[in-house]
This record gives structure tokens, C-alpha cells and sequence, in this order.
């Protein structure tokens, strides 16, 4: 076994222990309660934008998207579009590999990676501020609910003409918007990639802490992943990423395609 094998091992390991440490996953679930009152995720932007996570989040979509390559990056959910922007680099980065690796000459007016941003409300001073961005050229935008038929029948357009999918959903957080993103776009997840239900932590939150918001405990994206996966085996949670992280809105919401 060489180095890099022994430390991935040691990293499996432990994993493994943070996985068994149920006081642990106590004690951060507490720390997020005591910092959601000061809108602790509000506080971070990547490449000028304002992007609404926590930053452990931003790093497990950035170890998936290595990992899953991804051609395509759906998003429900864009508020400032910092997440775009952020996913837009991640891709831009694969495409920049891929051309080293490759011996070609990237065109960046011709990106081959891109990211689908849907929202129902793309305010006009953030849709100039993303379009005015040096990596707009990765990114489309469709503005409608994301779970109208209409909006659905362009995701699904947009997605035909890539191999390789990657879905995060973070827009509406009741249990029949998600559970309704989940049957409209988990089916565009393609194998070994991942569907991400972001704000899972609802579930597990004080009511309080939700202000006058629609969803809540029994109401929430947690509630819709369980309710998805009862009916569908083509995927599954990969628990190993949110007990990795400890810090994360998505306890039970990295669902992995297995078939």
C-alpha cells in the first residue's frame, strides 16, 4: 500500500469515527441552532457574488463534482446566483483538466460544462449582476416555478443534450415543492451522481427559528427525501457526507443514484 492509499484510508477511518460519534453530531446540530439567528450563511460570497451556504456545503459540492464530473449542473434556486457562479467555476475548472489533460485550447465563448439556474422570481439587480459576471457564459437561466410543467418540459430539453447530471434543490422547502422537484428531476440524475435536497435541517430545527416561513418540522425537505425514497430505489443517501461534514443544512440530503 502506498502513501496516498494509507492516508485515503486513514480518512475512511476517520469518517467512520465521526459517523459512530453521536455526541458530536449533537453538539454541531446545536451550533447551528445558536448561529441560524444571526444568518450565519448570508455572510460568504464566491467571486463577488453573495452565496446563501455554509461553506462545508461548498466543499462537498466541490469533492461531487470532482468525483461525478459533471456536464450539466441543474439548480432550483438562485436568489443572488453566487451558487451558480460558484458552480460555473467548479465546471470551468473540470473543462480547464480536461483541455491540460487532453492537449487542447479551451474557447471559453464555447464552454463545454454548464449550469441551469431556475427560480420563480430572478430579481432584475441580480439577473444583471450574474449576466454581468465573467463566467456568464456558463450559465442559463428559466424563471418559472420549478415544479410548473412548463419550467419541467425546458429543464428536461436543456438536460438532453448532456451525458453526465448533477441536480441541487434549493428554491420552495415544503414537503410537496421538494417532494415534487425531487419527481421531476431526480430522474435526470445519471448514475453514481448526486441529487442534493438542500435546508434538510429544517426537520430537526425549532419552530421558532422559522419565523413566519410555510415549512417547518413534518413539512420539510427532510420529510420529502424520506417520503421520495419510499417509492424509488434508484437512490439512496450517502449519510457518509453530511456525518463527514457535521456542519451541513443537509443531513439526509445527499442522495446518491445507484441504478
Amino acid at each position: 500500500m502506498g502513501p496516498r492509499e494509507e492516508f485515503q484510508l486513514e480518512v475512511e477511518k476517520n469518517i467512520d469515527g465521526l459517523v459512530e460519534d453521536n455526541d458530536l453530531q449533537a453538539l454541531s446540530r446545536l451550533w447551528i441552532r445558536e448561529a441560524t439567528p444571526h444568518k450565519w450563511s448570508y455572510n460568504f460570497s464566491w467571486l463577488g457574488r453573495p452565496a446563501i451556504q455554509l461553506p462545508n456545503d461548498g466543499w462537498a459540492l466541490q469533492e461531487l463534482v470532482w468525483k461525478t464530473r459533471p456536464d450539466l449542473i441543474i439548480e432550483t434556486g438562485i436568489a443572488h446566483g453566487g451558487s451558480l457562479i460558484y458552480s460555473a467555476s467548479l465546471l470551468a475548472l473540470l473543462d480547464l483538466c480536461d483541455a491540460t489533460e487532453n492537449g487542447e485550447t479551451l474557447d471559453p465563448r464555447k464552454p463545454k460544462r454548464k449550469v441551469l439556474g431556475i427560480d420563480i422570481d430572478i430579481r432584475a439587480h441580480n439577473r444583471e449582476a450574474i449576466e454581468a459576471h465573467p463566467l456568464f457564459p456558463r450559465i442559463e437561466m428559466i424563471e418559472g416555478s420549478s415544479i410548473a410543467q412548463d419550467t419541467i418540459d425546458k429543464v428536461k430539453a436543456v438536460a438532453s443534450g448532456y451525458k453526465r447530471i448533477l441536480v441541487c434543490l434549493d428554491s420552495n422547502h415544503t414537503h410537496d415543492h421538494v417532494l415534487a422537484e425531487l419527481e421531476a428531476y431526480a430522474p435526470l440524475v445519471t448514475s453514481e451522481s448526486y441529487c442534493i435536497v438542500f435546508d434538510t435541517l429544517i426537520e430537526d430545527t425549532p419552530v421558532a427559528l422559522g419565523g413566519d416561513r410555510p415549512w417547518g418540522p413534518g413539512n420539510s425537505p427532510k420529510s420529502a427525501v424520506h417520503a421520495f425514497l419510499e417509492t424509488n430505489k434508484d437512490f439512496e443517501i450517502d449519510r457518509r457526507i453530511d456525518r463527514k461534514l457535521q456542519i451541513t443544512v443537509a443531513p439526509d440530503g445527499f442522495l446518491k443514484r445507484v441504478s
